[in-house]
């Protein structure tokens, strides 16, 4: 479900894949081939909220933000199932794992991968191609060539799987 505040209204690319159930409200914009899955909320009402080519917002997430702080997911980034993300930015090709936490101020390096159920607090940089993890997240290594083609990996796979739901579901829906 699409919401209109106060005059803002979400702008999705024709070819990115939104889930039926998602609801998406205000300032917010997705670009080509993004795609946000079940469940997902996604509020534009404090500060904008701009998702990137090719990125995805996988199911249960909660997308929002402090005034002021805009919230960015750069292009070819995964973002796993139950995140939040809350005013932080979020740079191209990186990895939030499932159930993490990213707050206000954060900055999730390019290439990084945040561990499942970390959480990051505000203000902290991860680094570019590091894995960080843990409560709060803390870097434990620099990522290998293997990590990296594994995030690639995810990445593509919910490109394509948004592209045959979206086709699946027009299919459907005639």
């Amino acid at each position: 479900m699409l919401y209109e505040y106060k005059g803002k209204i979400p702008v999705i690319h024709d070819t990115a894949y939104i889930s039926e159930d998602v609801v998406i409200t205000g300032d917010v914009t997705i670009d080509e081939l993004a795609s946000i899955w079940f469940k997902t909320v996604i509020r534009g009402d404090v500060a904008p909220v701009h998702i990137g080519k090719k990125a995805n917002v996988q199911d249960l997430c909660l997308l929002h933000q402090s005034p002021n702080m805009p919230l960015i997911i750069e292009d070819e980034v995964t973002i796993g199932h139950q995140v939040t993300l809350h005013s932080s930015i979020i740079r191209k090709k990186a990895l939030v794992g499932m159930g993490s936490i990213i707050l206000d101020g954060a900055e999730i390096g390019e290439q990084a991968f945040i561990g499942a159920g970390s959480l990051v607090p505000p203000g902290k940089k991860i680094p570019p191609k590091t894995l960080a993890f843990g409560r709060p997240a803390k870097v434990v290594r620099n990522l290998t060539d293997k990590d990296i083609e594994e995030m690639e990996r995810i990445k593509q796979s919910y490109v394509d799987k948004g592209q045959y739901y979206k086709h699946e579901v027009e299919k459907f829906s005639d």
